[in-house]
């Protein structure tokens, strides 16, 4: 494998925000990528300011689109979408604002459907295996357990399940 030349650190800025006007960009991607890039992390940090400065990365901005995104054509619960904006470095404020967004109604249309979809697997099995596994699964995708306990008790009752 060919070692290739790094990137001078006005090359890397204009990669960056190329990226960044392309679509919304966490911080630490964006960091990780300059590093593999060949800019030292002083000149990656301050590559990252001036796309900072330039509103070319926005934390607010990335959680809102990610949230929304992740919601809508992942069907990911809150607590899923939180986590995954912690890991990527995504400020707790910036979060909260972006999470308060998800409107209550829609949030509860999800969990529904997401049981009435799951519903084909379990239809068979005993009321009880099958109110686990529509747990597990709404549990699994991030929501909370006071948002599922009741969408998955109104859900069984009716479908006449008794659990």
């Amino acid at each position: 494998m060919k070692m290739k030349k790094p990137l001078s650190a006005e090359a890397a800025l204009t990669r960056a925000a190329a990226l960044c006007a392309r679509s919304e960009q966490a911080e630490s991607d964006v960091r990780a990528k300059l590093l593999a890039w060949g800019l030292t992390p002083a000149s990656a940090a301050q590559v990252i300011e001036r796309l900072q400065d330039e509103h070319f990365l926005d934390e607010q901005r990335y959680a809102r689109a990610y949230c929304r995104d992740k919601f809508n054509f992942n069907g990911w619960g809150r607590i899923k979408i939180a986590f995954m904006l912690k890991s990527k470095g995504v400020g707790q404020t910036a979060i909260d604002a972006a999470l308060a967004e998800i409107d209550a109604a829609r949030y509860r249309e999800h969990i529904d459907k997401l049981l009435r979809d799951k519903w084909r697997d379990v239809a068979g099995k005993a009321p009880r295996l099958a109110r686990a596994a529509l747990l597990r699964l709404a549990a699994s995708r991030g929501y909370e357990p006071d948002a599922i306990y009741p969408a998955v008790d109104a859900f069984m009752a009716t479908t006449g399940s008794k659990s």
